[in-house]
C-alpha cells in the first residue's frame, strides 16, 4: 500500500501536465491557426534584419532609449534588492532567531509577499501610470514592487538554505543574534545572494525594455512605435541597440561574477555542495586572493553608487508626485474603482481562461526546455570548443573554427532570443498565427528559449569533472560519457530551472494575451 501511494503521488504532477496539454492543443487545433495572407509581411520583416536603419537621427534616438531602459533597471535592481533583502530577513528562519519574530507573523509576512510578485511588472506600470502618468516614477516602481517580492523569497531561502554552523557557533559561545548573522551567516551566503542580484539586474533590464511598451519611454517603447507604423529597419535597430545592451549587461556580469567567484546565476539550492567541490571548471571561475576580492567589492560598490547617481538624475524622476494631491485624489478613484470586487467573466469562462493560461505557460515551457537543453551544450564552452568534450586539443584546425563558429552563432541565437521581448515577439507572430493561445505560447517560448538556454550552458560549465574523466580513463568514447556521465549530472539543475521559469512564464502570460487581443482589435481601451 505504501509503494502505491508513492507511486500515485509521483504520478499525479505528469498526469495534470498532460491533461493541460491536452487541453491547450485542443484549444489550439480547434481554431483556425495559421493566417496565411501575413506571409508576405512576416518576410519583409526578417529581411529588414539585413539592412536597418542607421541615419544619425535614429541613431541618436536609439542611444537615447538605450540609456533611458538601461537608466531604469539600474534604478529598480537597486532599490528592489534592498528592499527584498530587508523583506528576506524578515520572512526567513533565520531573520526569525535573529529579530525574534513569531513564525505566524512570518508565514504571514510571506503569504502577503504572493500578491506583488504574482501581477506582472506591464500591469504595475499600467496601474500606476493612473497615479504619476508617464513620469520615470511609474517604470521604477511597476519594476521595484514584484521585484521586491521576488528577492525577499529568494533571498530567503538562501538564507535558510545556507549551512549554520558558524552561526549556530557563535550563539552557543553567548554571541548576539545580529553579530551571528552578520559574522557567521551573511559571509556564507554572500556569494549566492550577489550571484543572484546579478541575475535580478538582467531580469530588469528585460523588464525595463517591456515596460516601453506602455508608454514610458526606452528601446521598448521605439521598437512597439515602429513595429506598429510598420517601418520594419527601425525596428532592426533598436532590436539590435537592445541586443547589444544586453550582450555588455551579460558579460560584464559574468565578468563580476567570476572574480567575486561565483558560479551560477541562481542557485536552485537541490543539495548543499561541499565548498571543495564547488568550482571545478577551474579557466572558467579561477580562484581569487582575498585581497583581490575585496579590491573588486570596492570597485563595485564605487562603480554601483555610481550608476545609481547617474542613473536617478538622467531620468529625473518627479518626487513631488509621491506627495502631490492629485496623486491621493487618483488613488482614490482606483481603490473606489476597484470595490467591490465584480467579476467580469462568468465563473465558466473565467475557469476556461485560467486553463489557457496555465496550457500556455507549459507549452511554451516544455519547448523552451527541450530547446534549452540541447542548446545549452552548444553554447557551454566546455563541449564545443578546443580540449572540451567533443573537441580535442590536438583536432584539426578546421575542426577548432567551426567549434567556434557554432558556439559563437549559438549564444548570439540565445542572446537575441532573450533581449526582444515577450509581447514584441507576440505582435511579430501574429502576422502569420491568428490571435489566440498559440501565437502566445510560441511568444514565451522564444523569449524562455534564450534565458533557459543560458541557465543550462552556465549549469554545464560547472560540472564535476572527475566522474568525466573517470569515463575517459577508462576508454569510454565521447557519446558514452555525454550519455552516463554529463546527462545523470545535468537534467535534474535542467529539470528545477524550467519549473522556475515556468512559474515566471505564468506571470508573462498575462500581458502575452494582452498583445494578442490588443492586435486583434478585441480590446478598445
Amino acid at each position: 500500500m505504501a509503494s502505491k501511494s508513492i507511486a500515485l503521488r509521483r504520478l499525479w504532477l505528469p498526469s495534470v501536465c498532460l491533461l493541460l496539454m491536452v487541453g491547450s492543443g485542443l484549444a489550439i487545433f480547434t481554431s483556425q491557426l495559421w493566417n496565411l495572407n501575413g506571409w508576405p509581411q512576416f518576410l519583409e520583416f526578417w529581411q529588414a534584419s539585413l539592412h536597418p536603419d542607421l541615419t544619425a537621427t535614429l541613431m541618436e534616438t536609439a542611444w537615447q532609449g538605450l540609456l533611458t531602459t538601461l537608466a531604469y533597471a539600474i534604478c529598480g535592481t537597486v532599490f528592489s534588492i534592498c528592499l527584498g533583502f530587508v523583506g528576506s530577513i524578515l520572512i526567513s528562519d533565520v531573520g526569525g532567531q535573529v529579530l525574534d519574530i513569531a513564525p505566524s507573523l512570518r508565514r504571514g509576512l510571506r503569504s502577503l509577499l504572493v500578491v506583488p510578485r504574482a501581477i506582472h511588472e506591464m500591469l504595475w506600470g499600467l496601474l500606476l501610470i493612473n497615479l504619476w502618468g508617464l513620469d520615470p516614477l511609474t517604470a521604477i516602481a511597476a519594476i521595484t514592487i514584484p521585484f521586491s517580492a521576488i528577492v525577499a523569497k529568494v533571498f530567503g531561502d538562501i538564507l535558510d538554505d545556507t549551512p549554520h554552523p558558524s552561526f549556530e557557533a557563535i550563539l552557543q559561545s553567548g554571541g548576539r543574534p545580529f553579530n551571528a548573522f552578520l559574522y557567521g551567516l551573511l559571509p556564507s551566503a554572500s556569494k549566492n545572494l550577489l550571484s543572484y542580484s546579478f541575475y535580478r539586474f538582467e531580469c530588469s533590464l528585460r523588464s525595463a525594455a517591456t515596460l516601453g511598451i506602455i508608454g514610458v519611454g526606452g528601446l521598448g517603447h521605439e521598437i512597439f512605435l515602429s513595429l506598429q507604423s510598420l517601418q520594419y529597419q527601425q525596428v532592426w535597430t533598436f532590436i539590435y541597440a537592445l541586443v547589444i545592451l544586453n550582450g555588455v549587461i551579460d558579460w560584464s556580469s559574468a565578468r563580476c561574477r567570476q572574480r567575486l567567484g561565483c558560479q551560477n546565476r541562481i542557485s536552485l539550492h537541490l543539495k548543499y555542495v561541499p565548498k571543495n567541490k564547488q568550482v571545478h571548471y577551474k579557466h572558467l571561475y579561477p580562484e581569487r586572493s582575498a585581497s583581490n576580492n575585496l579590491f573588486s567589492c570596492i570597485l563595485m560598490v564605487v562603480g554601483l553608487v555610481g550608476a545609481v547617481a547617474w542613473s536617478w538624475f538622467y531620468i529625473d524622476p518627479d518626487l513631488y508626485a509621491l506627495v502631490a494631491p492629485q496623486t491621493w485624489h487618483n488613488s482614490q478613484q482606483i481603490f473606489v474603482g476597484l470595490w467591490p470586487l465584480q467579476p467580469s467573466l462568468p465563473l465558466l469562462e473565467t475557469f476556461d481562461a485560467s486553463l489557457q493560461t496555465l496550457g500556455m505557460a507549459l507549452i511554451a515551457i516544455l519547448g523552451a526546455g527541450c530547446g534549452g537543453m540541447v542548446l545549452s551544450f552548444g553554447t557551454a564552452a566546455n563541449f564545443f570548443l578546443p580540449g572540451g568534450l567533443f573537441l580535442p586539443p590536438q583536432a584539426s584546425p578546421l575542426r577548432q573554427v567551426i567549434g567556434r563558429l557554432l558556439v559563437g552563432m549559438t549564444r548570439l541565437f540565445l542572446l537575441l532570443c532573450r533581449s526582444v521581448p515577450a509581447p514584441i515577439w507576440a505582435l511579430v507572430m501574429l502576422f502569420i498565427v491568428f490571435p489566440g493561445v498559440l501565437p502566445g505560447a510560441i511568444a514565451l517560448g522564444i523569449h524562455n528559449l534564450g534565458i533557459l538556454g543560458r541557465l543550462m550552458a552556465e549549469v554545464n560549465e560547472n560540472l564535476d569533472q572527475q566522474p568525466l574523466v573517470a569515463l575517459q580513463a577508462q576508454g569510454a568514447s565521447s557519446p558514452s560519457v555525454f550519455l552516463y556521465g554529463v546527462l545523470p549530472m545535468t537534467l535534474p539543475r535542467f529539470l528545477a530551472y524550467s519549473c522556475y521559469r515556468w512559474e515566471v512564464g505564468m506571470r508573462e502570460t498575462v500581458i502575452v494575451g494582452a498583445r494578442g487581443r490588443w492586435r486583434s482589435g478585441t480590446l478598445t481601451q
